[in-house]
């Protein structure tokens, strides 16, 4: 077994103390990085499509999870100015400003005319097809964070056995590295890429919950304050702005894939 693993080890300090072939003197980090690429086999493709991927879907949510697309504020002062005496006004407000606050609070301003209670449940109702909607792509970045790293272990077994059966085909291989340097330096290369992908998509991952979570809590709120404006929860006065802490629009975390 020492015989194995010493030539590997002296191998692997080959590779990082020589210069990479085929990288021009000025390549730098491109060409770095595409030789890397090139050098770690055909799993590498499937690695670097989920990354893709994954800076897509980040991107998107990014943009999707923002305050002005989710809940604007100047819709819940529009709706909540209207009410209790105008909920024809608070509906064509919602109508004007499409969003997830605009659904949630037009599926209780339907029901404007019935009790606290069933307006309440349409609120809930409207409220959790919303909190599905905004975390629904997020299960791609955790996919990732999954996939990337098993991807990168199946490189790293190609590679060893592309290592080993240089091995067993040369009665020399044990006394030359170069001929395993190809194996290891495949091994090592996917191995490294799965991590450099799952690593920062997770970090990611949890950066855009945090964000939908802040939303989830605003679509609260603001169903919190337009409860407090309809007739029989005898807080309906115009000056009354303040919204109460958030307990409706709640969704347990998902689990990371």
């Amino acid at each position: 077994m020492a015989s194995l693993v010493l030539p590997m080890l002296h191998t692997l300090r080959l590779v990082a103390a020589s210069p990479t072939p085929g990288i021009a003197a000025d390549g730098g980090l491109v060409a770095t990085v595409w030789e890397l690429t090139w050098k770690g086999g055909v799993v590498m493709i499937p690695i670097v499509i989920a990354s893709l991927v994954a800076i897509t879907f980040a991107i998107e949510r990014a943009i999707v999870l923002r305050r002005e697309r989710v809940a604007p504020q100047r819709l819940l002062a529009e709706v909540l100015a209207a009410l209790p005496g105008h909920p024809a006004r608070s509906l064509d407000a919602c109508r004007s400003l499409p969003s997830p606050l605009a659904r949630v609070l037009e599926g209780g301003l339907r029901a404007w005319h019935r009790s606290a209670e069933e307006i309440e449940k349409r609120l809930i109702e409207a409220g959790l097809r919303e909190a599905v909607a905004l975390r629904s792509r997020l299960k791609v970045l955790s996919f990732v964070v999954g996939v990337a790293p098993m991807l990168g272990l199946l490189g790293t077994i190609f590679g060893m056995i592309t290592a080993f059966r240089t091995v067993a085909s040369s009665p020399d291989a044990l006394g030359r590295t170069e001929l395993l340097a190809g194996g290891i330096y495949e091994a090592l290369v996917t191995t490294a890429a799965g991590l450099l992908v799952a690593i920062p998509v997770m970090l990611l991952y949890w950066l855009l919950s945090a964000m939908a979570d802040r939303r989830l809590v605003e679509l609260d709120s603001a169903c919190r304050s337009l409860l407090d404006r309809h007739p029989s929860s005898g807080l309906a006065s115009p000056a009354t702005t303040e919204v109460s802490t958030p307990s409706a629009i709640t969704e347990p975390e998902p689990a990371m894939a």
